[in-house]
């Protein structure tokens, strides 16, 4: 069922909730691909009802460019759910969802100056913008993260327990092409040639992990960002081996935390991002 209005959206779901029924939720921005149905199919597997909502959040963009050129077919991602076991997909328009400017600010501490949320300005308040709402109108018991953007996994943790929410956040896999590139909406928008190139990301993750104990922590920062700006089809943005409970830089191997490499670069005009847990 495909609803457009909040109106609508909360009629359907307290006929649901009278039944006393489970209800699931995985929140995109539209562009879906099987990372996107593998968050549903485990919704499914979870939930009696699950929503998928497909807004492309504006507040979220600190770039106008890259939100205009945001990939966009609510048609094709329709098409893609028909079968997937989804029971409501929400898609809102701009002005249903903020019909006023949304002027919340969210104090995430430390977990939004790092990273994404340095090179992205308000990028992480924005997210929490719609999130908080789609919680609220939506109530889910569960709602579905891809650990792809591990960043945003851990604020939407931590926002959960801000705005002391029943919400359980579930953490599911990164969903990988064959080539070993994480999926993503933005994967679409490359050229051929910078398709070819951008595995190479993986690539040199997969050989960062296995230099953990040849390499100290600063060396093997030094060693990715080099390695892979000596492709010419890439740029570094940032790339960091971060605590992956507060996300704080890891300055040592002896650290005691799980030992997360944050990677975003630029592949041509798109930025791409992936993590990989370091052994």
């Amino acid at each position: 069922m495909l609803v457009k209005t909040k109106d609508k959206l909360c009629k359907e779901l307290n006929k649901i909730r009278v039944k006393g029924e489970t209800v699931g939720l995985v929140p995109t921005m539209g562009a879906l691909h099987q990372g996107h149905l593998s968050l549903v199919k485990r919704a499914v597997a979870d939930n009696k009802v699950v929503v998928v909502s497909i807004f492309v959040n504006p507040t979220q963009f600190n770039d106008k460019s890259d939100l205009s050129r945001y990939p966009r077919n609510l048609n094709a991602d329709l098409k893609l759910l028909e079968d997937s076991g989804c029971s409501i997909v929400f898609a809102p328009d701009t002005n249903e969802i903020y019909p006023e400017p949304d002027i919340r600010t969210f104090d995430f501490g430390d977990l939004d100056k790092v990273m994404e949320g340095k090179h992205r300005k308000g990028h992480f308040n924005g997210v929490a913008q719609i999130v908080s709402i789609l919680f609220e109108l939506i109530k889910p018991d569960r709602a579905y993260f891809g650990l792809k953007d591990f960043q945003q996994l851990v604020i939407i943790k931590k926002l959960v327990k801000m705005l002391n929410l029943q919400t359980e956040i579930v953490p599911c896999p990164i969903i990988r092409e064959p080539d070993g590139l994480a999926m993503s909406s933005r994967n679409e928008l490359l050229s051929d040639e910078e398709r070819k190139n951008a595995p190479f990301i993986y690539e040199i993750l997969q050989e960062a992990n296995n230099q953990t104990g040849k390499k100290s922590v600063k060396e093997l920062i030094n060693w990715v960002i080099n390695k892979i700006n000596s492709n010419t089809y890439l740029t570094v943005d940032y790339f960091e081996i971060v605590n992956d409970k507060n996300l704080q830089p890891v300055t040592s191997w002896e650290d005691d935390c799980k030992k997360v490499a944050c990677i975003a670069v630029f592949c041509g005009k798109i930025r791409l991002i992936d993590n990989y847990f370091l052994n």
